[in-house]
């Protein structure tokens, strides 16, 4: 099978650029896939292909940029001259662009192979039904999230035309068939990026490290967490370091610069900026503590997976998607309110403080880490794949027959 992915990839900034690295990863040493093809939007830097284990070859077509509005005639350009097998689509709303033409016409793709008789699969990562549009940063305007509301169930209608929609969580299944007669959509797991040997739970000499990571402004933000971890100091004593990892959501430019600069005060906070893939591992071996300083979720988080694989105890809000993922994938950690600073810092200080209690959420959530690996989430889609592609070809034979 001649697979095309159309996605984000390193080094771009664009949104689950990482998740489609390790899902590459995966299906380059899948045996049926022949050849991977990367449909990807356009970088300064040379694609991130450069993998040590045997695979399938794979070829790079850079055809989209975000909020560009002839992505859609780019990429269906790139779809005629590659002419893959199938078609899988790494998908959240805002994939294409934060401007609503832009994001709305990347998101007809879809239907285009599916015009084009192209078997496709959407792996759609959040749904808007069960996002927060103020706190995700779209919009906090009353009639503008109602206007929202109409354009996005449009837009799932047009993503519902798929062959398959593949979601990440059991919710979101049970909301698309009740409310749009869904009959396609399936569920396949977010999965582990990495699965190393299991870690020794051990931490560096020097201050414990209290980290969080991805792209904040909209609905993750950094200021409580700093203000936590000092009132976390002040009753312990303890020598904690504030790592914020990461870079601004797209949507909230110079988010990162004004905290830094709003903070300059509070000591031993640091900022890493963007973090390329090889550095991962140490980023999360040497955290004490992974903190989630999230009002609101837009989806099945990937950072909640990294930190299990590495066997790390996790602080996390009590809502949305994020209770639920820990519900059904075993993932267990400590919970506190959204707005509340006060509760972040108990959460955080009832880890710091408690290194048997530490350990035993990171072995834990190791163990639910490693229930999904990236190779078994890879071979679900493929053979999903085979199973489209099957019942094309028992239709077309019909067809014939008649």
């Amino acid at each position: 099978m001649r697979l095309a992915i159309v996605t984000a990839y390193p080094p771009s900034k664009v949104t689950l650029n990482e998740y489609a690295y390790h899902l590459v990863k995966q299906f380059r040493q899948n045996e049926d896939v022949t050849e991977l093809v990367l449909l990807t939007d356009k970088t300064e830097g040379a694609k991130d292909i450069e993998f040590t284990e045997a695979g399938c070859k794979i070829t790079v077509k850079e055809c989209w940029s975000f909020n560009s509005y002839k992505n859609i005639l780019s990429v269906t350009k790139a779809i005629n001259q590659t002419k893959p097998d199938s078609v899988l689509f790494n998908l959240q709303f805002m994939k294409f662009g934060d401007k609503k033409i832009a994001a709305a016409l990347g998101l007809m793709l879809p239907l285009v192979c599916k015009l084009k008789k192209i078997p496709n699969i959407v792996l759609l990562h959040n749904i808007l039904e069960e996002v927060d549009l103020g706190s995700a940063g779209f919009t906090s305007n009353k009639l503008m999230q109602s206007i929202y509301g109409f354009i996005g169930t449009t837009l799932t209608k047009l993503i519902l035309q798929a062959d398959t929609v593949a979601v990440t969580m059991q919710k979101y299944v049970d909301i698309l068939e009740k409310k749009y007669g869904a009959t396609n959509v399936k569920l396949i797991p977010h999965g582990t990026f990495e699965i190393p040997a299991e870690p020794e739970y051990k931490l560096p000499s020097g201050p414990l490290q209290v980290m969080t990571f991805g792209k904040f402004g909209t609905y993750k933000k950094v200021e409580g967490m700093i203000e936590a971890v000092e009132k976390v100091r002040a009753s312990t004593g303890l020598d904690l370091e504030v790592v914020i990892a990461g870079t601004d959501n797209p949507n909230v430019p110079g988010y990162l610069a004004k905290v830094q600069e709003d903070y300059k005060h509070v000591p031993q906070v640091r900022f890493t900026g963007y973090v390329e893939e090889v550095e991962v591992p140490v980023l999360f071996n040497e955290s004490a503590v992974v903190v989630f300083p999230y009002t609101s979720t837009t989806g099945s988080s990937g950072v909640l997976h990294q930190a299990g694989s590495y066997g790390k105890a996790v602080v996390m809000p009590d809502l949305g998607d994020l209770a639920l993922l820990v519900q059904d994938e075993g993932y267990r950690g400590e919970f506190f309110e959204p707005t509340s600073v006060d509760s972040l810092a108990q959460a955080i200080e009832a880890i710091v403080t408690n290194d048997v209690y530490r350990l035993k959420l990171g072995k834990t959530n190791y163990k639910a880490a490693t229930a999904h690996p990236m190779s078994q989430i890879a071979k679900m889609y493929v053979e999903s794949f085979k199973k489209i592609m099957a019942k094309k070809s028992n239709k077309l034979a019909a067809v014939t027959q008649s």
